[in-house]
């Protein structure tokens, strides 16, 4: 028998012996399919327990035109994953008593006093009147707040700025009746941060999540070392059917610029492991490696349904907690999740997910602009099929 046959004999011998490893492999297998397809450039993929790390792969390439390969350690824009991460922040702030989410907007942004609601919309002509209620903080975290959106006057706009523009326009709908997936009620959120804490939203969030969770590369600014490590966002050309470069419509402007608007709603880059980290938090009840951050009670008031028998998500059997997703029904590309998994979605396709029965999370990072519905894609729905079989048996 020559080397290369008996290094192959020895490998799926390995294999057979080691069915969590052939599991774990199958994960990257499974990914670089979409990679030859070329429906993405590359992926990395993360399954850890509450202890650690289960499987942790890069596929593909993070720059088409250089031929870089994509690493472990590469960094996304995780775009709305950014969401949950600010929901947190307000908890913390509960947990200290320095807020309730119950509490009206007003109460801390007096600019959000007697706000106006559209009753009806014809044409050219708005019927304005009164809600029934004022826009609480418990409404921003369920995306059931109604707040109308305005574009950011520049790149370096303030959270204060942002809040003031949004307190000016006309709620879209009663609060608390219906859902309305709203990037103007976190970056609302986060200028409640603000307000309440006396510190910059960047700051609060660094010192009292990324650092505890030593969540080293997840930041609103990447330096120009990280920026070398950022995975080039793509989406496909309809007319050649092959992948071209695009930019991060969220976060005009340059990279390293500090100046440059932290979004609460979708602003931060971060990795796989980073990610993981925070998942792995959660799943322990708000602690990871002797660090607490959350009380057990606040992790669980998070991550079930809040949001009553209001349609939610952006795909069937879903529901609302609090800043996270949590599936009510599995069903469709959730199939794999069991019931009441938490988990949040970004704009090029990212996806990150806690399973408290199986015990795992699951982390997909990708930059595939233009997915009609990337929390409804093919690969989240493969992936999380064949990571969820990594679960202890």
């Amino acid at each position: 028998m020559n080397s290369s046959r008996l290094w192959l004999t020895i490998s799926f011998a390995s294999l057979s012996m080691c069915p969590a490893l052939a599991r774990a492999d199958a994960v990257s297998q499974q990914m670089q399919q979409f990679v030859e397809k070329g429906e993405v450039s590359g992926a990395v993929t993360l399954v850890a327990s509450k202890s650690g790390i289960v499987h942790w792969e890069a596929v593909g390439k993070s720059d088409l035109a250089s031929g870089r390969a994509m690493l472990k350690d590469d960094l996304f824009w995780i775009a709305s994953m950014t969401k949950p991460m600010t929901a947190i922040c307000v908890l913390m702030l509960q947990e200290e008593g320095k807020l309730s989410i119950d509490d009206p907007l007003e109460k801390h942004l007096p600019e959000f006093k007697n706000q106006w609601m559209v009753e009806h919309k014809e044409a050219n002509k708005l019927t304005l009147i009164r809600p029934k209620r004022p826009v609480t903080v418990r409404d921003l975290l369920m995306h059931t707040g109604g707040l109308g959106d305005v574009k950011s006057p520049r790149v370096t706009s303030t959270l204060a700025e942002l809040a003031m523009g949004y307190a000016r326009e006309a709620l879209q709908f009663e609060p608390g009746s219906q859902w309305s997936y709203s990037n103007p009620g976190i970056n609302t959120l986060g200028r409640i941060v603000e307000v309440v804490s006396g510190k910059d939203f960047a700051t609060f969030i660094q010192e009292r999540i990324f650092d505890p969770l030593q969540m080293r590369d997840t930041t609103f600014w990447p330096t120009e070392e990280q920026c070398k490590r950022i995975a080039k966002s793509y989406k496909l050309n309809k007319e050649t059917g092959k992948l071209e470069q695009t930019a991060v419509y969220f976060t005009e402007g340059p990279l390293p610029d500090r100046h440059r608007t932290p979004f609460p709603a979708g602003g931060l880059y971060s990795s796989a492991q980073d990610v993981a980290r925070l998942y792995r938090m959660m799943l322990n009840g708000g602690a990871l490696d002797g660090k607490r951050l959350l009380k057990p009670e606040t992790v669980t008031l998070m991550t079930t349904t809040q949001s009553g028998d209001i349609k939610t998500g952006f795909v069937d059997g879903m529901s609302w907690g609090l800043g996270f997703q949590v599936v009510r029904e599995p069903q469709g590309v959730t199939a794999a999740l069991s019931k009441g998994s938490f988990g949040h979605g970004g704009a090029y396709a990212t996806q990150s997910w806690g399973d408290p029965q199986k015990g795992l999370a699951y982390v997909l990072l990708i930059q595939r602009a233009g997915m009609p519905n990337g929390d409804k894609s093919d690969i989240r729905g493969e992936f999380q099929k064949v990571a969820s079989e990594l679960a202890p048996k």
